[in-house]
């Protein structure tokens, strides 16, 4: 049984990626954790004290996000009534990363999916604030689901890796459950150096490929270039329903954060981000 976190602020976005959860996992067993954590915009004294529940007072920030979590949750359970989901609900005085850490822990969460609003229509951001600081400290994966984006079964996960990671200290659980869930196919991306790969990066990729033997997977070796070009030009050859990367301070998709060519990216926002958790 899975056990998720979905983080809603009871936008349309929030509840697409919902929507997406309960269709993407509608044959595994899962329980779904609505998550609303709120932070008032004022601060009275109760709250900076701990919080008003914990006074005896009333907390009208939390009765109307309890109630309007558990609009979502039958609103939800009406559109993909599914005997195999369960919906726990959860309001809480809290930023939203700190509570996610928190229920990561707590309840022994598999994984987090969340909407994003993506770029904007000049494309100047990728993600919101939000999901970028999740994106990059969760310690298990994060599907974020672009704003509007149509469910589409997994059939092509693309897999860009510079195999400078040990993929035995990744969180890999829920990709491989998705390949065999849609009996996807993985596209392993690697952009070459002029070099080559280092001694490590073939230890890496042969480990790599021990894991995903069992799976449909295809390994795909393009020119030297900068990544989001060749994650950009890849896609326009082969279909990508899902992008998956690893969150790894040492490889590629912590530049991919701070670099300011990811400012001109269309794929990301186009199609669910996966990013796995790298735990050495």
């Amino acid at each position: 049984m899975l056990r998720i976190v979905v983080p809603t602020d009871f936008s349309e976005n929030a509840f697409n990626a919902i929507a997406y959860a309960a269709r993407l996992l509608k044959d595994t067993t899962c329980v779904f954790y609505l998550l609303h954590a709120y932070t008032p915009p004022i601060y009275r004294v109760d709250y900076a004290l701990g919080s008003p529940g914990q006074l005896g007072l009333p907390d009208d920030h939390r009765y109307s996000a309890e109630a309007a979590l558990d609009k979502t949750r039958k609103q939800i359970k009406a559109k993909y009534d599914n005997p195999r989901h369960e919906y726990v609900t959860h309001a809480a005085f809290n930023t939203l990363e700190d509570e996610i850490k928190t229920m990561v822990i707590k309840e022994n969460i598999d994984f987090i999916i969340m909407g994003t609003q993506g770029a904007t229509g000049a494309k100047e951001i990728l993600f919101g604030s939000n999901t970028v600081h999740i994106l990059k400290k969760a310690i298990v994966p994060v599907l974020a689901v672009p704003s509007n984006f149509d469910f589409t079964p997994p059939k092509s996960i693309v897999f860009p890796t510079d195999y400078e990671v040990d993929y035995a200290k990744t969180d890999l659980d829920f990709l491989l459950h998705l390949l065999k869930l849609w009996d996807s196919k993985l596209h392993i991306v690697h952009v070459s150096t002029p070099d080559g790969l280092t001694s490590l990066q073939k230890t890496n990729k042969a480990n790599l490929q021990k894991l995903i033997q069992e799976y449909a997977y295809e390994t795909h070796d393009l020119p030297d270039q900068e990544l989001v070009e060749a994650i950009n030009a890849f896609q326009e050859e082969v279909p990508v329903d899902v992008l998956a990367m690893v969150q790894n301070k040492h490889s590629f998709l912590e530049r991919l954060f701070v670099e300011p060519i990811i400012k001109n990216i269309g794929l990301h926002s186009k199609v669910p981000f996966l990013v796995l958790s790298y735990n050495p």
